[in-house]
């Protein structure tokens, strides 16, 4: 992934009843020893607990008093968890009754609070994209719009110069553009087209696939109105920083935003270091063109609100397409770079060196505009039938999600039905065997999953079964897209929900360098950390190397507990998207 992110989140939605911090979390350790959603359940949904435990025997449902609602028998795991232990399971899904519970497992104690009503995910959801305030570079945060998390404005970007690697004819070395507004990419303050190219559609896709219900999300941010819902105007900050990384003389796109090195602990606001766009780069501009593209087809339903925008877009993805059809193979190698040219540039590389997704992801994003299939005339759109989960360097799987969604039919595009059997299959692939594992999750099937950034890789997975569920309306999918919810709210290995500000036992220290520098004790609410990681690529020590165990909440460890924007995104889709489908299936 990349290293570091920036600021998030007030909040004006419903009072969350089991936020916590540090000083108040586990006065009962045993409750260490029961996993569980730390926010709550839908009522009429799939209900688990995990227990740590090989004991079988009764669990108890009880109302904070202490009153026994619900009891069942605690089943225990087909499989060990990866620690080599058996672990008991508790369903309590017959439980539909709202209000506020723990769970009880005489052999280990009381799990933490947790709510089961409509909505329950409401303010998380919300906050998952209220992060992305909080993120903005070339602004001020008041207190009216950011809480106790207020700031001055930091890097307005106004005076960005050309580096050398980044010279062209009009554009030489030393010159100046602006390149205002944008958010910051992770817990450091630089801006990567790259990264914010699957983040900027992952939310665009997330208004256009479930439109009604984004419309009433409302998230008091300084643009907030009833003309365009919020998740758009927020999408908006990132979107025309986006455009102005384009150089207009050829289309080509920046590859980034940046500070020569990586900046101090500091707030936004004491850093003066010169910022730079870097060299011009295939994957950044096939990157550009979909975000664009996708952006035209949006942003055209709003003329009055943003007139001439859906073609503005539209003409910056074509012309960046062009450039990329001439240059297709202009990768960004960071090393090879500083090798050639003063300063040395050492902030994060986003490094590719395969296109062939970017080309399959821009191509869609135009036709599903444009109506033209000659975008895809000469690319090979199916080259296997993998579904690979989307990352900011492996893009293939949106192009496919914007070719079904959008009904771009067989005779446009004659591989449209063996995408849309490949990803039901790949659906189906994902939640095979998955009630014989520990956690009963996708995501706790393999270690494979337990990377950086393993949190994205949950959330991505749960957002491919949402496709599923929509082509194929079977509640099977969205049954573990929910338990992939669960598991980044708290049915995981590491006992942590894994966004701040939300639940019991939230990450206090997360990689993040306005949440470390601002004096406050709380982080910046509603950022999503990295998650479980053996691989400690940041030489900080995690507690266990078993690999769904391998988290530690500590600022330095940016392997694990780093927070970006690539990884917000699909949360925010997924919380949202839970949101929407439930009510709709309430309504039903």
């Amino acid at each position: 992934m990349k290293k570091y992110l920036l600021h998030s989140i007030k909040f004006l939605f419903v009072p969350l009843l089991i936020t916590g911090n540090a000083s108040a979390q586990q006065k009962d350790t045993t409750s260490k020893l029961i996993r569980l959603n730390q926010i709550g359940f839908y009522p009429g949904a799939v209900k688990k607990a995990i227990v740590l435990n090989d004991k079988e025997g009764d669990f108890f449902i009880q109302t904070v008093q202490k009153q026994t609602v619900f009891a069942g028998k605690l089943k225990p795991s087909l499989k060990p968890n990866f620690a080599g232990h058996i672990v008991q399971s508790a369903d309590f899904s017959a439980f539909t009754k709202p209000g506020r519970y723990v769970l009880y497992a005489p052999s280990v104690g009381y799990s933490y609070p947790f709510e089961i009503k409509a909505s329950v995910h409401t303010p998380v959801a919300a906050a998952a994209i209220k992060a992305y305030y909080f993120m903005r570079s070339g602004t001020a945060l008041p207190e009216k719009y950011a809480g106790k998390w207020r700031r001055v404005e930091g890097h307005p970007d106004t005076v960005v110069l050309i580096h050398p690697s980044a010279e062209s004819e009009g554009r030489k070395a030393g010159s100046i553009i602006s390149s205002p507004r944008g958010w910051y990419d992770a817990g450091d303050y630089n801006k990567y087209i790259v990264n914010s190219g699957i983040t900027t559609s992952t939310l665009l896709s997330l208004y256009e696939d479930f439109p009604a219900y984004m419309k009433t999300v409302r998230l008091n941010i300084p643009e907030s109105s009833k003309k365009i819902p919020d998740v758009l105007d927020e999408v908006l900050w990132n979107l025309r920083w986006m455009l102005t990384m384009q150089d207009p003389a050829d289309g080509g796109v920046y590859h980034k935003l940046t500070n020569a090195a990586f900046d101090k602990f500091e707030m936004p606001d004491k850093d003066k270091s010169p910022r730079y766009v870097v060299q011009k780069g295939t994957a950044a501009t096939l990157d550009f063109t979909a975000v664009m593209a996708q952006a035209s087809r949006i942003f055209r339903h709003y003329p009055k609100e943003l007139p001439g925008l859906a073609d503005s877009c539209l003409n910056a993805a074509q012309k960046a397409w062009e450039w990329a059809v001439k240059n297709p193979q202009s990768a960004y190698r960071q090393e090879e770079i500083n090798k050639k040219f003063e300063p040395k540039i050492t902030t994060g590389a986003y490094g590719d060196n395969n296109f062939t997704d970017e080309f399959i992801w821009a191509a869609s994003e135009l036709v599903a505009t444009t109506g033209n299939a000659d975008y895809l005339k000469n690319i090979n759109l199916v080259p296997d039938n993998r579904m690979p989960v989307p990352t900011w360097s492996q893009v293939r799987l949106l192009g496919y999600y914007t070719l079904i969604k959008n009904n771009v039919t067989d005779k446009a595009v004659p591989a449209i039905s063996e995408i849309t059997k490949n990803l039901i299959s790949t659906a189906d692939d994902m939640i095979s065997g998955v009630d014989s594992n520990a956690y009963q999750t996708v995501m706790t099937k393999s270690i494979r999953h337990f990377g950086w950034g393993s949190t994205s890789e949950a959330a991505n997975e749960g957002i491919l079964l949402i496709q599923a569920y929509k082509l194929t309306h079977s509640k099977k999918y969205l049954n573990y897209a929910l338990a992939n919810l669960d598991y980044l709210l708290g049915r995981n290995g590491s006992g942590y929900s894994f966004v701040t500000g939300y639940g019991t036992k939230t990450p206090m220290h997360p990689h993040h360098r306005p949440s470390a520098a601002d004096g406050i004790v709380d982080p910046v609410p509603g950022l999503l950390v990295g998650g479980s990681n053996p691989g400690m690529q940041d030489g900080i020590q995690v507690p266990s190397k078993v690999p769904d165990e391998a988290y530690i909440d500590d600022e330095r460890a940016y392997a694990a507990n780093e927070i970006a924007i690539n990884w917000n995104a699909p949360l925010a889709y997924l919380a949202n998207a839970m949101e929407a489908l439930q009510h709709e299936l309430d309504n039903h």
